[in-house]
């Protein structure tokens, strides 16, 4: 199996756990948990900072010294709400109780303490679309740039409908040369609906150096150190996947392939 594609370890607990050290790169983190009403986590933030994404469930969280009670409405990610999520500083620390089944996402990069503690949703958000035809794809941009949440964290989730196409056409992001493209290690995670279902998942450079092809089940972690990285749902099978991206700036600049970017021309006139 290739080291691109993580699958969770159980279905209970801290299914995931990359940190940069283990992807082998030197800035995105990603852990998930499932929890059962009762259950609780609680981590460190160190040298991070933190994003928890609430993708389903009901949980009680604090952190960076304050209580939020409560959070996220959301019982099931394909419903499509806003998701609620918090951030917290480095030099911190949080912890959450599950009120109700909950599946809630931590993702983390490298920042310097000073912000301050916050709920960075549902409000503000909304479902954007993106692309058209079977391209079509709608969008929860949760941390993107041009939301001040963050030294640098960017965090979307994307909602792809049965037998559609996305993060297409197939772009990459792994140069440092802003403007023209930004360096940004990114993770996937996916979900499937119905959850027996599967997707597909390449991630490949234009020399060749790097082309895996992977089928992704539901509660799969998918790492994309560099290249591009288009997804694709079969019939049948809506795909959700929660992006975390950082890298040196917190600005997404990208390049699509030179053979398909008539695909994005086309669309963008």
């Amino acid at each position: 199996m290739t080291s691109l594609l993580r699958k969770p370890k159980g279905s209970s607990g801290k299914v995931h756990d990359v940190t940069p050290k283990d992807a082998g790169w030197g800035y995105v983190g990603f852990g998930l948990y499932r929890l059962k009403p009762g259950e609780t986590a609680a981590e460190k933030t160190g040298d991070t900072e933190v994003i928890l994404v609430l993708v389903e469930g009901k949980a009680e969280i604090s952190g960076g010294g304050r209580a939020f009670g409560e959070l996220g409405d959301r019982m099931n990610v394909f419903e499509r709400k806003p998701p609620h999520c918090v951030y917290i500083p480095a030099d911190a620390d949080w912890s959450a109780r599950a009120t109700t089944d909950c599946t809630l996402a931590v993702c983390t990069a490298p920042a310097r303490p000073g912000r301050e503690a916050a709920v960075i949703g549902p409000e503000g958000l909304s479902l954007n679309t993106r692309g058209r035809d079977a391209n079509t794809r709608y969008i929860h941009p949760i941390a993107m740039e041009e939301r001040d949440v963050a030294e640098s964290l960017l965090v979307t989730e994307v909602f792809t409908p049965a037998g559609n196409w996305s993060s297409y056409p197939p772009h990459r992001h792994d140069e440092d040369n802003f403007p023209d493209m930004t360096y940004l290690e990114e993770t996937y995670y996916h979900r499937l609906n119905p959850a027996q279902g599967f997707g597909f998942q390449r991630v490949f450079t234009e020399d060749g150096s790097l082309d895996e092809t992977m089928a992704v089940s539901d509660h799969d972690l998918v790492l994309v150190p560099k290249g591009h990285h288009p997804c694709g749902a079969p019939y049948g099978y809506e795909m959700y996947y929660l992006n975390v991206m950082a890298g040196p700036i917190r600005k997404w600049r990208f390049k699509n392939h030179p053979d398909h970017d008539w695909i994005f021309r086309r669309d963008n006139p």
